[in-house]
């Protein structure tokens, strides 16, 4: 069982801390990983880009001249495709890019995540965290304490608004909860700080 340094918020060690082979301490597989992350961003894609064919241009109702007997190229519509402000050919159009992976390989790959910060001693384990009201200045001093200079991410086990308010005009701070916990943001933060609480309920949830 992988053993982390269990932290108070002054930077202090309080003690250690065994955490769930099954749950931090799994393979890390990139090749998931990079499938998750792809499937993540894609899903994150509006789709909203659209362009106006040809029909739906405005103008463009009559033949600009006679077919025959001008000299010039035959010519139906000036909104044609080849006209300046004519319709466009194949462009993007409303669509979905909504995409599923079984739900075994996204757990898998968040166990895998978890596990990559935990050999990478990137996972600072704290005691406890909470606040009686928002001040940001608290959360910089305790960021400083346990040396998390760099992108860092606050898991916490439920919703806490003052914690989370915190921290929200902290560049490159994020704070999240178990229940919406995944992979990209595990991954796309250098620092990964959880609360004991956090990782019990971590565990509680995906070592089944």
């Amino acid at each position: 069982m992988p053993k982390v340094a269990l932290f108070n918020i002054q930077g202090e060690q309080v003690g250690e801390v065994e955490l769930s082979d099954i749950v931090f301490g799994t393979e890390v597989r990139h090749d998931i990983l990079h499938r998750v992350m792809v499937n993540y961003l894609t899903n994150q894609r509006q789709g909203t880009a659209n362009t106006l064919t040809r029909a739906e241009v405005a103008g463009g109702g009559r033949k600009p001249w006679r077919q025959k007997g001008t000299g010039r190229a035959r010519h139906g519509s000036i909104r044609s495709p080849l006209w300046r402000k004519g319709g466009i050919t194949f462009g993007p159009k409303p669509r979905s890019f909504k995409s599923t992976l079984p739900k075994k390989l996204k757990r898998f790959a968040l166990k895998s995540a978890l596990s990559a910060k935990v050999e990478d001693n990137e996972l600072i384990l704290l005691d406890s965290l909470s606040m009686e009201a928002p001040k940001t200045k608290e959360i910089v001093s305790i960021l400083k304490n346990l040396r998390a200079d760099k992108k860092s991410l606050i898991v916490m086990a439920s919703k806490n608004e003052n914690v989370e308010k915190s921290a929200r005009n902290i560049p490159g701070v994020k704070v999240t909860y178990v229940n919406i916990l995944n992979v990209y943001d595990i991954l796309n933060y250098d620092n990964l700080i959880i609360t004991k609480e956090a990782v019990e309920r971590v565990e509680e949830v995906y070592a089944g």
